[in-house]
């Protein structure tokens, strides 16, 4: 496949409902998509920064330069067999694996549709079906996020993860333990703890956690390390890993007993894929973590979940948790089960809604 063109395209999508971490509090989500056009065919792709580097270097304004001056010339007029030749082309440029992920992305969906199959078979998956999580916010009060759990508790999801920081942990934990017992809880701190925290941290053990994910620094391993052998509670890595490097390192010290892949953090599909094989021959379970996906990652975050070491139920929740019209038809749809069903279609498995997409479009450039 000949990559003829590439358009970018910026979209301003409000949120249903605000989502708050310890980075700070995000009402509307600005989505950098990527089309690659190859053949009569289209690929598409999402850039998954967000609008300030807070969660990583990586924000969409940046992303935006990159692709336009250095990653999107760099494919330009190239024929390629496959979307595993994408990283090779874009490895003069460091880093900016977010920026990346979206074009490898984009190839492997146009690449997909050309040999008529879908995407998650592409990639390597297995399984008709995938389990599913959701990632509640720090909300205004306690009893709004009782009953922000409550709600998903109700509409069948599988695991549920808070969001947590210093004043807002041991007491929501506590009361979402008194209140639901036995269901599969986690929670995540985006690095919010530092290692003189760890008494602090030693305490979450008493609310049998599935994880603790990311407590300490984003580029960290060693202390990870230290802090995982003071804790009966699984570690899980999620900024730290940005390359099955990195997955290989901080399992072979033990800073991390569960590892989260997200396929824009590591650059695309190629190096999600090395991360997943990684870890199931290391027997450590991954699952599938979300950043605010419009339609266009969330099918390939259910796309990559289908890959069987996926064992852990992801965050790759309904659309209408997010928005109150996705960008794909069907919406991704949650069965009272906590399950998605995978589809059958070429590529991605959904259809466009393209005049929805022109009628959010705040920017758009074209790439020949």
């Amino acid at each position: 496949m000949r990559i003829d063109a590439i358009t970018l395209r910026e979209l301003t999508i409000p949120l249903v409902h605000f989502f708050e971490t310890s980075f700070g509090r995000t009402y509307t989500r600005r989505v950098l998509l990527v089309t690659l056009h190859s053949d009569g065919l289209e690929g598409w792709g999402e850039c998954v920064a967000g609008e300030n580097p807070y969660y990583s270097e990586e924000y969409i304004d940046g992303a935006w330069d990159v692709i336009v001056r250095y990653l999107g010339p760099a494919l330009l007029g190239k024929t390629l067999q496959s979307g595993r030749e994408v990283p090779l082309l874009l490895a003069q440029v460091r880093e900016h694996r977010m920026a990346k992920a979206a074009l490898e992305n984009a190839a492997w969906d146009a690449e997909a549709q050309a040999k008529g199959i879908p995407l998650w078979k592409l990639l390597g998956g297995t399984r008709r079906e995938i389990a599913c999580g959701v990632s509640v916010g720090i909300q205004d009060s306690h009893e709004q996020l009782l009953q922000k759990v409550e709600t998903e508790l109700a509409a069948g999801y599988q695991r549920i993860k808070i969001k947590v920081k210093p004043g807002w942990d041991v007491e929501v934990l506590e009361k979402i333990r008194a209140r639901w017992p036995d269901i599969l809880l986690s929670c995540d701190a985006n690095s919010a703890y530092t290692l003189a925290d760890e008494q602090h941290l030693k305490s979450f053990d008493r609310f049998k956690l599935l994880m603790i994910e990311q407590p300490l620094w984003s580029d960290d391993f060693y202390f990870h390390a230290r802090l995982q052998k003071q804790l009966q509670t699984a570690l899980c890595l999620d900024e730290a890993i940005r390359s099955a490097r990195d997955a290989e390192a901080a399992l072979e010290l033990g800073a991390c007993r569960i590892v989260n892949v997200k396929v824009g953090r590591v650059g695309g599909f190629s190096e999600a894929i090395a991360i997943h094989h990684f870890a199931q021959r290391f027997g450590v379970p991954v699952w599938c973590g979300g950043m605010l996906e419009s339609g266009v990652g969330r099918s390939h975050n259910v796309a990559l979940s289908t890959l069987p070491n996926f064992k852990l139920p992801g965050d790759v929740s309904a659309s209408k948790r997010y928005w109150k019209d996705d960008i794909i038809e069907p919406e991704v749809e949650v069965s009272a089960q906590g399950t998605i069903a995978v589809s059958d279609k070429p590529g991605r498995g959904y259809e466009l809604r393209k005049d929805l997409i022109e009628a959010l479009t705040v920017r758009k450039e074209e790439l020949r």
